[in-house]
Order: structure tokens, then sequence, then C-alpha cells
């Protein structure tokens, strides 16, 4: 029986992690559906629903759900090959129920295979995104949409190349706006006279002081004033018609397009992998280390899809970026992450003409120390002393994560994986020692718990490579699964080879159904009827020979 959770229990954290997030999400959601070439408000919707509605259902303490930025590409192209934004709907109200789907034949299993060193390398990539990417931002320059993680931008630039443009574009008031927000959010829990003030989130603060110092720029008329352009761009409805305007439904009569069905499919598998490989990451940034039903994450998050669609929204993912700043902002439980939707729902209907005051500098001091805290040196640190076999996966998941995208970046780790992991099999299926003796050498090949049919060509080698008039001994004592190409090289070795070359060869602990001759468990059983047998005789001899007195 499962712990029923309180999901008040925390509210003093969760309030102050949830305010983080909401910050953080607000931008990105505006970001990502201006990216996509969708409505503004349909990245909100997408927030707000991932936030209240998969923030409830999932079983994630840590985890937010919203808009992705690895779905933007998808949704520009689909949203114009389909023609309408409607008819895209369509595809991401399948792709709900292709998630829904999964979750009930328990396809989330597949998260318990990703490595911890792939996790922690997309990690710490992204900590080194987050923190290029928002560089510009801190200085002024926002070219790039709020929310980009792909090393190629939309704008034509790169990552790195952006830095080097922003020395074109350096606003003095966003410069001023970043330093005194990193300040702030540095300093508030460490100096004792504001730790009395702890009631107070050090984020609104940071966002607080943003606000104020450019208004006060905006009203001086300096030049260090930050213009609309660099400000949260939240579209403000003035009637009820533009209200009711926000709410787009599903253009069903697009049903029949095969077109949406391989959208709506492509949706579902994306969004899922993105999901699944975030779950594994709040999993293991989670100082409790809770684990996560991944099944009932994608059953959470195709209602999530199934309603954002219905409701005029993108499709959503768990992310990386809003679950790290949530993480770092001291969540406890997923309160944080319905908080955040909460929040959204609220300022989005009553203050948008305040939340359009945000400079995009101060939300960037927030995700510089969310980026700085992932990419913690330490870590990499860490991998470097377990070995090749954990650092060389970790690194280039974090190096590909940084150059390409997050879903390129973990395939390639996991591929990089597969490969040590099947290097690793070969040596590891067998253990091969030489004694020396005075006839000759005797030459041991001790079986690990499971050779399979991996090893098949390094035990040929290593068959090829015993000299003549050698003796080895085959040892399976240890051995739980022995796969039946390797059984029939065995069986080829004793039989053939070892009689052309005048090797002597010894089985031992290999079960009797394997039909080897003389293991060593068949060799004892003969040798005890034997001794058995002998027993008997003399045994009746004695007594045909007993005088009787």
């Amino acid at each position: 029986m499962t712990k029923k959770i309180n999901l008040f229990a925390n509210l003093k954290s969760d309030f102050a992690s949830g305010l983080v997030v909401f910050f953080v999400a607000l931008p990105l959601c505006l970001g990502i559906a201006l990216a996509s070439g969708a409505p503004l408000f349909s990245g909100i919707i997408s927030g707000i629903i991932g936030g209240i509605v998969v923030g409830y259902l999932s079983k994630s303490h840590l985890s937010v759900t919203g808009p992705a930025a690895g779905l933007t590409a998808i949704v520009l192209v689909a949203i114009m090959d389909l023609g309408s934004f409607t008819a895209f709907l369509l595809a991401g109200l399948i792709a709900g129920f292709i998630q829904l789907l999964l979750g009930f034949i328990k396809a989330g299993s597949i998260s318990n295979y990703f490595p911890n060193n792939v996790i922690e390398g997309m990690l710490a990539g992204i900590g080194v995104i987050i923190l290029l990417k928002q560089i510009p931002h801190a200085f002024g320059y926002d070219a790039d949409y709020e929310g980009d993680v792909s090393f190629i931008q939309p704008n034509g630039e790169n990552t790195f190349s952006e830095l080097f443009s922003v020395f074109a574009h350096i606003q003095i008031g966003a410069v001023i706006i970043t330093i005194v927000s990193l300040t702030i959010l540095i300093l508030w829990n460490k100096i004792s006279l504001l730790k009395k003030l702890n009631i107070v989130p050090a984020a609104l603060v940071a966002v607080t002081a943003g606000i104020l110092l450019n208004e006060f720029f905006i009203q001086s008329g300096s030049d260090f004033a930050v213009l609309k352009d660099h400000l949260v761009n939240l579209p403000i409805p003035t009637s009820i018609e533009d209200f009711s305007n926000i709410i787009v439904t599903p253009d069903f009569t697009a049903i029949s397009n095969p077109q949406v069905w391989i959208v709506g499919i492509t949706i579902a598998v994306v969004a899922s992998i993105e999901t699944l490989l975030c779950i594994e990451a709040a999993d293991r940034m989670d100082d409790q280390k809770r684990y996560t039903d991944t099944n009932v994450e994608l059953k959470a998050q195709g209602i999530g899809n199934i309603l954002s669609s219905f409701l005029g929204g993108l499709p959503m993912t768990s992310v990386v970026v809003r679950t790290s700043a949530n993480n770092e902002a001291g969540a406890k439980s997923k309160m944080s992450a319905i908080i955040h939707g909460v929040l959204l729902v609220i300022s989005v209907l009553s203050i948008p003409v305040l939340l359009n005051k945000i400079p995009l500098a101060t939300l960037a001091a927030i995700l510089l120390l969310v980026g700085y805290k992932l990419t913690n040196p330490k870590i990499i640190k860490q991998f470097w002393e377990k070995g090749w076999y954990q650092f060389i996966p970790f690194i280039v998941t974090f190096i590909a994560v940084i150059f390409t995208d997050l879903l390129k970046g973990v395939a390639l780790g996991m591929l990089v994986n597969i490969v040590f992991i099947l290097k690793g099999n070969l040596k590891r299926a067998y253990h091969f020692r030489k004694e020396e003796y005075v006839d000759g050498d005797v030459i041991h090949i001790d079986l690990a718990q499971e050779v399979s049919f991996l090893n098949k060509a390094a035990i040929k080698s290593t068959f090829a490579a015993i000299p003549e008039n050698s003796k080895v001994i085959i040892n399976a004592k240890d051995t739980v699964y022995i796969a039946h190409d390797i059984l029939d090289l065995i069986k080829e070795f004793k039989k053939i080879r070892s009689k052309d070359m005048n090797i002597k060869v010894k089985l031992i602990g290999f079960k009797s159904k394997y039909n080897l001759e003389n293991s060593e468990e068949y060799i004892n059983t003969i040798t005890i009827q034997h001794k058995y047998n002998v027993l008997k005789r003399q045994i009746e001899t004695v007594e045909n020979n007993r005088v009787i007195i």
C-alpha cells in the first residue's frame, strides 16, 4: 500500500520554489511558442496544464512539465505542413492518447536502461547550455528566443558565435540589472540580517528590484533604460472576445489526413523520450532519492497533452531546465510544480501589465545560477575517478548535448555506453590463467555467471591460442547461464581440436543437461557409483569368508 503524501507538508519551501519556477517558466512558455510559430498563449496554456494537471497526477516530486524547446522544430514544420494550427492541435491530441496507451502497456520501464553516466552527462551539458544561452540575455542581447537549447539557433547563429555578437549589442542597463539581481540571489540567504527576511523568496526580491531599477531608468530618462524588446512580452487581452479567442479547439475534419497521424506519432515518441530522460534526471537530483513511477508519468503526460490540445495549447514534456530550477530553489514535493501552474493562471488573468515590466536580464540571472549549480566541476572529477568505462560515456554525452541537442547528445552517449558494455562483456565472460608445471602448462578458464553469444569471439580466440600438449581446465562452477553457441564451441574444442593438438581437456561444474561427458559433476557421479560397487563387493567377500566360531 502506497503512503499518502501530504502536499501541504512543505508549503513554505514549495511556495518559494514554485515562485522561482513561475518566473523561469513565464518567458520560456512565450519564447517556445514564438519559436514554434504558434500563438503566444498556446505556450502559457501548456505551462498551466503541465503545472496543475500533470503536476498533480505525476508521482515525481521535482519534475516540472511545460512546452519543451526540443519540440519547437517539429511543431514549426508540422504547422506549416498541415496548413493550420487547429490541424496541428489534432496531432497533439493523438500524441496524448498514444502516450496514455504507452503508460498502460508499461513502456515507461525503458527509463531503467538509461545509464547514470549518460544522465549525469546530460545534466552537466544542460547546465553549460543554460550558462552560455543566458549570457547574451544578461547583457541585453535577446536575438535568440528564451528557452532555446539547440546549438544551431533559428537566427543563424550558434551558441558560441552568439557570445561574440553580444559585444556589439551590450546594454549597460541590462548589465546593471543582472549584477544587482545576481547579488541579491547569492547573498539573500548568506547575510545574517537578510536571513531573518527568509519568508520572502530571493527570486521575488530580485525580480522586484529589477522592475524598480528599470522603472527608475525609464522615469529619469536614462540611456540605461531597458526597452520593450528586452522585457517579458505577454499578450494582454482587452475584451471578453480577446479572452475567448485564446481558447482554440482542434480541427477534427483533419482526422483522415495521414500527415496528422504521422505528426502525432512523432510528437508522442519524442515527448515520451524527453520526459523519461527528465524523470531519470529529476530522480538523480533528489536528495531524498525517491523513485518515480515512469508508467504513471506517461499517463499523466498523455492526459496533459490531451487537455492542452483541446484548449489550444502546445504539446508538453517534463523539462530539464524548469526541473533543475525547481530543485535548486529547494522544492520538497510536487506541490511546487502545482503552485507554479496556479501562479501562471492568476498572473496572466490579473497582472499581465506588471509582468510585462520584468526585464529578461533579471530572469537570466536566476537561470545563470541554475546553470552554474548543474555544471559542477566535482561531477566531472567524480566520473574521472571512476575510470574510463564511466568517464568516456559521461564526457561524450556532456559534449554532444552542448554541440547538438538533448536527444542527439543522449543517443550518442547511449551508443558509446553500449560499445563499452559489449567490450567489457567480451573480457568479463571468463578469467584466463596459466600455471607452469614440469610436465607442461595447465591452463585454467573460469567462466563467469553468465556467458552469452557475445562472448563467442573472445572464447574462440582463446581456444585458438592454446598451444599443443597443454592441459586445459574449463570451470563452470559459478556459471548460471551458458548460451548454446558457447556450449557447441566447447564441445567442438573438446572432441575435435583437442585431439588434433594433443590437448587434455577437463570440464568442471557443467550441469549434466549440457551433455558434456567428463564434466566434474558427471565424473563425481560415476566415481561415487564405482566406489559404492567396490564397497559392496568387499562386503560380500567378507561375508562369504566369515569364519563362525
